[in-house]
């Protein structure tokens, strides 16, 4: 048990890669460095199937990039609604950046999202979007006066809640992500050979892609009552 706590005390620090040696020296951490992977290997990943696209489709490789393209979409038509259909190409980003990042686990790296720095960060673009998208549609003036509904003394409590919504969102993604490493460290401890697998795969790829899920999900839900 104490050597996982040294090593859960050394996952909750963000571990520097390398420095670039200017301006004194600029610390790289790992998580920087991860998501780079995932940014160049995403970027291959489109290159390869959007070459030679047709109007008509006339491969299965356009077929199904266009039908995944087209779920998603209206996925989050639905919830956004016809006005907040201009935040779907970012919230999309996020939902792919984070799905890779969660993924990126069964192939030995370690996920950016387990770095806190990281979840604070999409939680703060999160809900820039959100109180963006209230200014764009109500108006500034609109905007502030709805702190005040339905009442005025619950004007903090509504000022207040613009801190708790990325705090929520980024402790829900960074907890979610360092409680599977925790429950796979004490799985290998209790049984180190083979158990172990499919607890990893489980953590990896089905709870990483619902953490995903979820992220956007709230970001849209946020939006639409923001807009409304």
């Amino acid at each position: 048990m104490e050597a996982l706590s040294q090593e859960l005390i050394q996952e909750l620090n963000c571990k520097i890669s390398f420095t670039i040696p200017i301006f004194g020296g600029i610390p790289v951490p790992e998580s920087a460095v991860v998501t780079w992977i995932i940014i160049a290997a995403l970027a291959v990943i489109c290159f390869i199937f959007t070459r030679n696209l047709k109007v008509i489709p006339e491969t299965k490789r356009q077929i199904i990039i266009e039908t995944a393209v087209d779920g998603m979409n209206g996925f989050f038509k639905g919830i956004l609604g016809e006005e907040g259909k201009v935040f779907i190409p970012i919230i999309e980003t996020m939902a792919i950046y984070i799905g890779f990042s969660n993924l990126i686990g069964i192939f030995g790296l370690v996920p950016p999202t387990k770095d806190l720095n990281v979840t604070a960060g999409l939680a703060i673009v999160s809900i820039f979007l959100i109180e963006y998208a209230g200014v764009k549609f109500k108006g500034t003036k609109k905007f502030i006066k709805g702190f005040a509904e339905p009442m005025a003394i619950v004007a903090p409590l509504n000022v207040l809640e613009i801190f708790i919504r990325p705090l929520s969102l980024c402790m829900r993604l960074f907890g979610n992500i360092l409680g599977g490493f925790v429950v796979v460290e004490l799985v290998k401890l209790i049984i180190p050979v083979i158990v172990p697998i499919p607890f990893n795969f489980y953590f990896d790829l089905f709870d990483g892609l619902i953490q995903a899920y979820v992220f956007v999900f709230l970001t849209s839900l946020f939006i639409k009552e923001s807009i409304e």
